[in-house]
C-alpha cells in the first residue's frame, strides 16, 4: 500500500509540472497576442505612410495636412517613440511629432541598410538602439521601404517602439518568487526580462546555453538551470507570429513544486504513523475528485459560452428560449427577443482586418451585456456578427427602449468604420414581443425578430424595428 502512496505522489508531482506548463503556455499566448496585435496595427500605419509618401502631391501639401495624411492615430499610441519618414540619404523628412533635425542621419541603422539594399525586405523589425531624437531612449524600429515610381529606393517609413512597452508586459506577469519572463529576438538580443538579466536589455545572449535550445524550434518547453542565477526553471517559449520576437515564461521548479512538497510530506508522515494506505489513497482520490469536478464544471461552462465574447452561445440561447417560453405561457407574462447585427461587418473586416473585427465583436458584446442587467435577461452571440437578447417579463415598449439604448451606446463608442455611411460602427436591431402561448413557440418569436432585423437593414441600418408579434409567419 505504501507503493500506491509513492506512485500517487509521483503522479501528483508530474501533474503540478504539467499544470505549470499549461499556465506558462497561456501566458505566452496572451503576451504574444498583445505583441502580434500591436505589430499588425503599426504595420497598417506603416503601409498607409508608405502609400502616402510615394505620392508626389503629399509633399506639396501644407505641413499640418501632410502630417494627417502620413501618420494615423495608431502612431500616437502609448509606448511609441514616434513615427517618421526618412529620405533616401537617411535624413528626417517628416515626423509624427513635427520634430525637425536636418543634421541627424540614420543611414547607418540596420533597418535603413536592410530597406535600402533589399527591394523585397517587406516589414523589418530592427535590433534595439539608442534614439538620437529622444535622448538615447532604447527602442526598436518597425520599418517599410518607400520606392520611387521606377522602383528605386526613396526612403524608409518607420515606427519606433520603446523597450518600455515590452518591459511593462513582462512586469505584469506573476510567475512566482523565483520565476522569470523574457522577450528576446531571434538573434539573441534581449528586449525585456523579469528579473533583470546580468547584461541588461539590448545585450546579445545568443551564446548562452538556454538560448541555443530556444533557437532550435518555433515553440517548446524544457527544464534547465539558468546561467544567470543557477535556478532550475521550466522554460516555455514561442515565436510571435512571423516576427523575429520570442516570448518565454520560466517558473522556478522549486516554486512549482512547493505546494506539492507540502502535501507529499504530510502524506508520508501519515502513512508512516498509521500504516497510511487508507490515508494516502483518500488523499489522492480527494484531489482527483476535485480536479474532475473543476474540469466538468469548466466543460459545462465552455459548452454554453462563446469563447470570443464571453456571452452565452447559440446552444444556450435555444435551451433558455424554450424554458422562458414555457414559463411565460404558464404565468401569462410577456416575452421579448432582440436580434442585433453589426452593420457592414464584412466590409469592416476587409478594411481593418479580422483582429480589429474581433475587437469590434467584443465591444458590441460588452455593450449588449451591460445594457441587460437583470438576472433574468440573457445576452448571447447567435453566430458571426449576430447577437440575440432574451427579455422575459418585458413588453414591447420596454424591449424597444432596451434595444435603442444598446444601439446608441454602440454608435457613441465612435469606432471608425470608413466603409459605413455613418463613418463608425453601428448595429441594426429587430425587436419582437408577444404574449405566449400566442405564436406556438419561442423559435418562431426569434424568427420574427430576425425578420424585423432585416426590415431595419432595408430601412437604412443603425435603427430599431419593433413590433408586437401576433403569431403570424415571420
Amino acid at each position: 500500500m505504501a507503493a500506491l502512496t509513492y506512485t500517487a505522489l509521483y503522479a501528483g508531482r508530474a501533474e503540478e509540472l504539467r499544470h505549470a506548463v499549461e499556465n506558462s503556455e497561456n501566458i505566452v499566448r496572451l503576451v504574444s497576442s498583445d505583441i502580434a496585435r500591436n505589430v499588425e496595427l503599426y504595420d497598417l500605419s506603416l503601409r498607409a505612410a508608405v502609400s502616402a509618401a510615394q505620392q508626389p502631391e503629399t509633399w506639396a501639401m501644407s505641413e499640418a495636412l501632410r502630417q494627417r495624411v502620413l501618420f494615423d492615430r495608431a502612431t500616437a499610441a502609448s509606448f511609441l517613440g514616434g513615427a517618421y519618414v526618412l529620405d533616401a540619404q537617411g535624413h528626417l523628412k517628416a515626423s509624427q511629432s513635427g520634430i525637425d533635425e536636418p543634421g541627424v542621419s540614420f543611414a547607418d541603422r540596420d533597418y535603413f541598410l536592410v530597406q535600402q539594399r533589399n527591394p523585397d525586405a517587406d516589414l523589418f523589425i530592427s535590433k534595439p538602439y539608442q534614439s538620437r531624437l529622444r535622448h538615447g531612449v532604447l527602442s526598436i524600429a518597425l520599418t517599410r521601404r518607400i520606392d520611387m515610381p521606377d522602383g528605386a529606393f526613396a526612403g524608409v517609413a518607420l515606427v519606433a517602439v520603446r523597450l518600455d512597452y515590452f518591459q511593462q508586459l513582462v512586469d505584469r506577469v506573476d510567475v512566482g518568487r523565483r520565476g522569470g519572463v523574457f522577450i528576446i529576438m531571434q538573434d539573441g538580443t534581449l528586449l525585456a526580462s523579469k528579473p533583470p538579466m546580468p547584461l541588461g536589455v539590448g545585450a546579445d545572449y545568443s551564446s548562452w546555453r538556454n538560448y541555443k535550445i530556444i533557437s532550435r524550434r518555433d515553440a517548446g518547453t524544457f527544464s534547465a538551470h539558468s546561467e544567470a542565477d543557477g535556478v532550475e526553471r521550466v522554460y516555455t517559449y514561442a515565436h510571435v507570429g512571423n516576427t523575429p520576437i520570442i516570448v518565454g515564461v520560466a517558473p522556478a521548479v522549486g516554486d512549482i513544486l512547493a505546494p506539492w512538497r507540502r502535501r507529499a510530506w504530510f502524506a508520508l508522515v501519515m502513512t508512516t504513523l498509521f500504516g497510511g494506505a487508507w490515508v494516502g489513497v483518500s488523499w489522492v482520490l480527494a484531489f482527483a475528485l476535485r480536479d474532475k469536478i473543476i474540469a466538468e464544471g469548466e466543460l459545462q461552462r465552455l459548452a454554453v459560452t462563446d469563447p470570443l465574447t464571453g456571452l452565452a452561445n447559440r446552444r444556450a440561447l435555444d435551451q433558455r428560449l424554450v424554458a422562458e417560453w414555457h414559463r411565460a405561457s404558464r404565468e401569462q407574462t410577456p416575452l421579448s427577443v432582440l436580434f442585433f447585427d453589426v452593420d457592414h461587418f464584412k466590409l469592416f473586416n476587409d478594411t481593418y482586418g479580422h483582429a480589429a473585427g474581433d475587437e469590434v465583436l467584443m465591444l458590441v458584446a460588452e455593450r449588449i451585456a451591460s445594457g441587460t442587467r437583470r438576472t433574468s435577461d440573457m445576452a448571447a452571440r447567435y453566430g458571426g456578427e449576430e447577437f440575440a437578447v432574451l427579455l422575459p417579463g418585458t413588453a414591447l415598449q420596454g424591449a424597444r427602449k432596451v434595444a435603442d439604448k444598446i444601439r446608441r451606446r454602440i454608435e457613441t463608442s465612435n469606432l471608425a468604420h470608413s466603409a459605413s455611411s455613418y463613418g463608425r460602427v453601428t448595429v441594426s436591431v429587430g425587436c419582437a414581443s408577444c404574449e405566449p402561448p400566442v405564436g406556438d413557440s419561442g423559435a418562431k418569436l426569434l424568427a420574427a425578430a430576425d425578420a424585423l432585423l432585416y426590415e431595419a437593414k432595408a430601412a437604412g441600418r443603425n435603427q430599431v424595428q419593433a413590433k408586437q408579434w401576433t403569431g403570424e409567419a415571420a
